[in-house]
């Protein structure tokens, strides 16, 4: 009776059109009191001890990092620095799009926001020079996924407070293939441009080796900024609550010395923040009573045995666990999913013997996938909405196929070689 209870109250509560935290929440209150003998108080518990958790701390504190450098203007000037370093790559201005999104990646730590920040710069930008429009938002729906997965990304964060892994060795994990899926998404944008040269006008504007350093002038605070931040944490000079509060502080000198960070943008930032916070907040709360629900009964560990004496190899196992993230992926945004399913498959895929920190890596990229799968691809929805509607939802989601293919092959050699993952970990802790 235990699934069809979980599924019938998920769905029942989800389908009314309560939140997220709220259905999850419910859906663990009903499993305690039917299933551990009226056992509720132990959700109090496990809620005192996951937003008691100092490692929970960070997330709200890189959010407002990441709402005070989105706001004060400096995604231009980021935008005007890498543009004259590809300006004769076929290509252009595309790959300048991968590359503000690696970096503003590694300070906002969300994918939406990255996607928003430097779309609302480059799109304008590029629609005037002639750019293809499917291409220009494509490669701001990948480019913006890269989020996620740079450090500080909020999906480590909250993958490390929720699993209790090491948040400096989930940051250091993601740097390489971060760094790779940028890779090769450019490579995808040189491909295709030369053999289809009208998406991407070349520019005959001749650009000195001295002009291409010059434009990084304006941004140096901002890449001091975020090797102190990220560095720290990976060095083990601070913990992430505190490189995160310190970054905070250095950000708001910056962005308004540098940028045009104003008390009122400041305030709307915080405001943001505490919104953004708030909601993944509650449905961590919700995932905690539901995760205190489903560890009391055991059922990980029952699941664990239940694939052990069905003949299913490990790496069929985790095949299956990937379809059906990306299946989910098509219905909740990647965050929820994510928090939503650890409970199961934290324990599932560590019991199977794979390393907790790849298994960080490979769940952010899945739920990375989520982000561009319609119909509720948030990046898609967002980038239609910076086109005013001039690209439609659908061309869209056509246009980042070849970036959604892209990270499939990024889990594909991190399955062949963890040490893709792993190296920096292992090296630094």
């Amino acid at each position: 009776m235990f699934w069809p209870t979980l599924i019938g109250v998920l769905v029942a509560s989800a389908g009314t059109g309560v939140a997220l935290g709220a259905a999850l929440g419910l859906t663990g209150m009903v499993i305690l009191y039917f299933f551990s003998n009226g056992a509720t108080s132990l959700a109090i518990d496990a809620i005192w001890s996951v937003f008691n958790s100092f490692t929970l701390s960070a997330v709200p504190m890189f959010i407002l990092l990441g709402e005070i450098l989105l706001r004060s203007g400096i995604s231009e000037k980021a935008y005007s620095a890498f543009t004259p370093l590809f300006r004769k790559i076929p290509g252009g201005l595309l790959h300048t799009n991968i590359a503000v999104c690696t970096l503003f990646g590694a300070v906002s730590g969300s994918s939406l926001s990255t996607a928003a920040a430097v779309g609302s710069v480059a799109y304008p930008e590029m629609t005037k020079r002639g750019y293809n429009k499917d291409a220009i938002v494509g490669s701001l729906a990948g480019g913006g996924t890269l989020g996620l997965l740079i450090p500080p990304s909020l999906s480590f964060l909250i993958f490390g407070a929720l699993t209790e892994t090491s948040i400096g060795r989930l940051f250091a994990a993601g740097i390489v293939p971060g760094l790779l899926a940028g890779g090769f998404f450019m490579l995808y944008i040189l491909i295709r441009s030369i053999s289809a040269p009208h998406i991407a006008p070349r520019s005959d504007t001749p650009v000195s080796f001295r002009q291409t350093i010059a434009g990084f002038r304006h941004i140096w605070p901002l890449l001091a900024l975020i090797l102190l931040v990220i560095g720290s944490i990976v060095g083990g000079l601070a913990t992430p609550t505190e490189a995160a509060g310190v970054g905070v502080v250095l950000a708001v000198v910056i962005c308004t010395i540098w940028g045009d960070l104003t008390f009122h943008k400041l305030v709307g930032a915080v405001y943001q923040s505490v919104l953004l916070f708030s909601s993944i907040g509650f449905l961590v709360l919700g995932a905690t009573i539901l995760a205190q629900s489903v560890s009391v009964l055991g059922i990980p560990q029952q699941i664990l045995e239940t694939v052990a004496t069905s003949g299913y190899g490990t790496y069929s196992v985790l095949f299956i666990v990937i379809i059906i993230y990306l299946i989910l992926g098509c219905f909740f945004d990647g965050l929820s999913l994510m928090i939503m399913t650890l409970p199961v498959v934290f324990p599932l895929l560590t019991g199977l013997g794979f390393d907790p920190i790849w298994i960080g890596v490979i769940i952010t990229i899945v739920i990375e996938i989520g982000q561009v799968t319609p119909p509720v691809g948030l990046n898609l929805s967002v980038l239609t909405a910076l086109t005013n509607n001039e690209v439609s939802l659908g061309r869209v989601a056509i246009a980042t196929v070849p970036y959604w293919v892209i990270h499939l092959l990024m889990i594909a050699l991190l399955t062949l070689f963890p040490i893709l993952a792993l190296y920096l970990p292992n090296l630094l802790f």
